[in-house]
């Protein structure tokens, strides 16, 4: 039981480093790059379409892409 600990001590250092990592200060200055083109998720019309017929096929659901909630109260 004692080897587990240095491996679950490590689990739980590895997620709080990735979990603080995300957080960043935009500076009004980088928030053109941040609006880019190529940084945006629908850039790619014919992508996004392949994608939500992907989902349709998979989940029988279309739509709903913007706005979260799936229509069963989670959100």
């Amino acid at each position: 039981m004692s080897s587990l600990k240095p491996f679950v001590c490590f689990v739980q250092c590895a997620f709080v480093a990735a979990a603080l990592a995300g957080c960043a200060n935009v500076k009004p200055w980088q928030r053109g790059t941040l609006s880019d083109l190529t940084m945006r998720a629908d850039r790619d019309p014919i992508g996004a379409a392949l994608s939500e017929h992907i989902y349709f096929s998979r989940e029988a659901a279309s739509g709903g892409r913007g706005i979260g909630g799936g229509g069963c109260g989670c959100n």
